[in-house]
């Protein structure tokens, strides 16, 4: 990595924590790694930090006309306050499945919407769609298997967010190194 460090707003902070701390909760009650933790345990967490922080980080991103980051937790925000409030709910595995469908596309979105230059930024929003995608699909084929998958890659998702607010804070390096046009190459002939 390069010393170049992205100082980022203190909205895209605070809401890359937010992102991350709910992603990675989420992620690792999915997975089963931690005995007697699902991803049930997670929803207050989601409801307030990943789903009323993120949506007012959102709205103050939107009034400093960011229009990508404040579309991006916004569009999260709702997702966790959604299913924050209705996990106690019942609700049939292919209308779980739906809801996570429908969030793995607002994700994929941002994956491709996502400014050419936050890595971190792409890579979060990446590995949430897969992990949206995979969740929804266990929902569909009611497989714990795919359900387990997908939480490890909302965890690692979780960590890169968390990484990306840590490392804005910290002034660590985001960019990984890159190699000049032609050097390394050697002329023959």
């Amino acid at each position: 990595m390069n010393s170049q460090v992205s100082a980022g707003s203190s909205t895209s902070t605070l809401g890359h924590l937010a992102l991350g701390l709910t992603l990675l909760a989420f992620g690792v009650g999915h997975t089963g790694v931690i005995d007697g933790v699902t991803a049930a345990d997670a929803v207050t967490l989601a409801t307030y930090v990943g789903g009323v922080t993120l949506f007012l980080a959102g709205l103050l991103a939107l009034r400093d006309h960011d229009t990508f980051t404040g579309t991006a937790f916004a569009a999260f925000g709702a997702l966790w306050f959604t299913w924050g409030i209705g996990a106690d709910g019942l609700v049939s595995h292919n209308a779980a499945g739906l809801f996570l469908l429908l969030f793995a596309l607002v994700a994929v979105s941002l994956t491709a919407g996502a400014p050419s230059d936050p890595l971190l930024d792409r890579g979060t929003y990446g590995l949430t769609a897969v992990a949206l995608l995979l969740l929804a699909v266990g929902q569909f084929a009611e497989s714990g298997s795919l359900a387990e998958i997908g939480g490890w890659f909302a965890a690692v998702a979780g960590l890169v967010a968390w990484y990306a607010a840590t490392a804005a804070l910290a002034h660590w390096p985001t960019a990984l190194p890159r190699r000049a046009a032609g050097r390394g190459v050697t002329a023959t002939g």
